[in-house]
């Protein structure tokens, strides 16, 4: 039988700090390994003002720029994604808590549905701090998703500092 897991969600982009910590601390406390659900999220107009400029190379018959324009983006991106994963397998190894990585482009609660129908062994989904503040999940798609995953959803808030 393999061994439960927590599904930890979090954006590609997001420093881990005290949502990866405390998704780590649980695994401990309850004996389980950590799936990892990246989610990679390009703000609209920053990706219209990209392809934009990549077509307006193409049609000036500079298609070689566009190609080297298009590639960069890919390479940063994954450089990025492999950093971010090494960085979180260095800390569950060094914790003993087994760790598998997932990653998305779609909306969250597509991406977490998605993840729970290929996993039948995620038993708890761990929303990081990223994902539900700022308004970056709505209460609306929260609630849709609370009552159609089947399996518990916890939500952390962002640690709160004094200066």
């Amino acid at each position: 039988m393999r061994k439960k897991q927590l599904l930890f969600v979090t954006y590609h982009n997001e420093k881990f700090g005290e949502g990866f910590s405390y998704a780590i601390d649980l695994a401990k406390a309850m004996n389980e390994g950590i799936s990892v659900l990246m989610i990679y999220k390009r703000k609209v107009m920053e990706k219209i003002g990209d392809m934009m400029t990549v077509v307006a190379f193409a049609e000036a018959d500079e298609h070689k720029t566009a190609r080297e324009m298009i590639a960069e983006d890919y390479r940063s991106n994954q450089e990025s994604y492999d950093a971010r994963v090494s960085s979180l397998k260095q800390k569950c190894q060094s914790a003993g808590i087994p760790i598998d990585f997932n990653a998305a482009a779609a909306d969250i609660v597509s991406a977490i549905k998605n993840i729970l129908r290929q996993n039948t062994s995620i038993d708890m989904v761990l929303l990081s701090p990223s994902i539900t503040g700022d308004g970056a999940v709505k209460a609306r798609e929260l609630n849709r998703l609370v009552r159609t995953a089947s399996r518990p959803v916890v939500t952390m808030a962002k640690g709160v500092y004094a200066a």
